[in-house]
């Protein structure tokens, strides 16, 4: 019998722990889950008698140690700063360790010694990053094996709302981390576009926007993601002249959510004094110049140019920023207050859906034609548990554990999904979970 660790039980691995357990039988599987939260482990267990549920605290070395130490492959499902003390335990025991999350510096150092050891650290198999890096590499290495030369490569994903749950002005609500998203983007964006590397700091990120259709989904706007210029290297384009990845949102957004960050409403560096006592109409008005004959609205027109009637302002007065609502958290830094805003807005309702939608487009020359192919993706989810979002993290997560406890995958050291061995069999068991990318070619010239 195969131990399998899971650690984080979160509404991402809803999809990956059911995978897992729902194939227990046939592969002789024990899954273990472990969530600092006994009942919230136990609920995604639900008494499967392959599965055990526990509770688990990163912080506890002696814990770490033992459960590491008593499994075959542990998946770390926590929040991506704890994955090197997972990480650090699985090279010392000789465990293999999984985690949708991007790869550290730190668990990077770890290649030579995972290698030495024969242990697999497989990062990088969730969405994004995970999904888009397998679909991009497919096209990629169709796209050279048949003699083409990558001019530009772009790639979005954004976690949304389905269409047909969208009912607020932002036409956004929360289906993942909502910290995360009141902090994204606060390191610089870098890119390469036509051979000219491009640095976009934090406040002019959310201008830097470009619009897109994706399927039958409708409209979008992309801006930048951190460093597109690493990517180069993963996917073996060190001398591709454009190279940008980018987060999807709805048409609108990002103009509404810059009045945030150029007031500074996304600031998580320091603490309000008295917070708790504040309302949200107090809190808006900080950032605004002194000016007592006009209203806080009026003030953030004049201040930020913003037309009284315009959309962005009804985006920002349906967010409630302007009533006299107390926030009642105290010692909280700007961030933390726009999150508490955020996360009784932005909440799914219990019978909302929502949607991952991700596009490709690739420019390549052939036979002195130049070419584009775009692929792009639109899921949704099913319900509040098996969310989009869970599917696509999680599923592909669960897919390459089966494939290295069945010896399909062999690879060694610390990787990410870029090896045809790899991302070739997830992608085909991907399908059956309705992830499937449509592909369309066109002549540009």
């Amino acid at each position: 019998m195969k131990k399998i660790l899971i650690l984080g039980a979160g509404l991402s691995s809803s999809s990956l722990i059911k995978y897992l357990l729902d194939h227990s039988n046939q592969y002789d599987w024990k899954v273990r889950v472990g969530d600092m939260s006994l009942d919230v482990a136990k609920g995604k267990v639900d008494g499967h008698k392959n599965g055990e549920a526990i509770k688990f605290d990163v912080f506890d070395e002696q814990q770490r140690l033992e459960e590491i130490k008593n499994t075959d492959v542990v998946i770390s499902m926590l929040p991506a700063r704890f994955h090197f003390l997972v990480a650090e335990k699985c090279i010392e025991f000789e465990k293999h360790m999984i985690t949708a999350s991007y790869v550290s510096p730190e668990v990077k150092a770890l290649d030579e010694e995972a290698k030495a050891k024969g242990l697999l650290l497989l990062n990088e198999i969730g969405v994004d990053p995970g999904i888009d890096h397998m679909s991009a590499m497919k096209v990629i290495d169709e796209i050279k094996a048949k003699g083409g030369e990558l001019i530009s490569f772009k790639s979005s994903t954004g976690g949304l709302i389905a269409p047909e749950c969208d009912n607020n002005p932002w036409h956004y609500k929360f289906t993942w981390n909502p910290r995360n998203v009141v902090v994204a983007g606060q390191s610089v964006a870098q890119y390469i576009d036509h051979g000219k590397y491009k640095y976009v700091p934090y406040h002019q990120l959310f201008k830097r926007i470009e619009k897109m259709s994706v399927l039958d989904a409708g409209e979008f706007e992309m801006y930048p993601n951190r460093d597109s210029l690493s990517y180069r290297k993963t996917y073996g384009l060190e001398n591709i002249p454009t190279l940008l990845r980018g987060t999807l949102r709805r048409p609108g957004y990002s103009e509404a959510w810059n009045v945030f960050v150029q007031l500074g409403a996304t600031d998580d560096t320091y603490q309000i004094e008295n917070s708790e006592k504040l309302t949200y109409r107090e809190f808006i008005n900080m950032f605004l110049p002194y000016d007592e004959q006009d209203t806080v609205e009026q003030k953030l027109c004049n201040y930020r140019s913003i037309n009284m009637d315009s959309e962005t302002m009804s985006r920002l007065k349906w967010l409630g920023i302007f009533e006299e609502t107390k926030i009642g958290i105290p010692h909280a830094t700007p961030a933390q207050i726009l999150q508490k805003l955020l996360e009784e807005k932005w909440a799914l309702g219990s019978e909302d859906k929502d949607m991952i939608a991700m596009q490709h487009q690739f420019d390549y020359k052939l036979n002195e034609k130049t070419k584009r192919i775009t692929s792009s993706l639109v899921v949704i989810g099913k319900d509040q548990v098996h969310t989009a979002m869970s599917i696509t993290v999680g599923i592909p997560v669960a897919i390459a554990t089966k494939l290295f406890l069945t010896g399909v995958i062999n690879q060694k050291g610390v990787i990410v999904p870029t090896m045809k061995d790899v991302y070739e069999p997830v992608l085909k068991e991907l399908e059956e979970y309705g992830i499937v990318f449509v592909e369309e070619e066109t002549e540009l010239d």
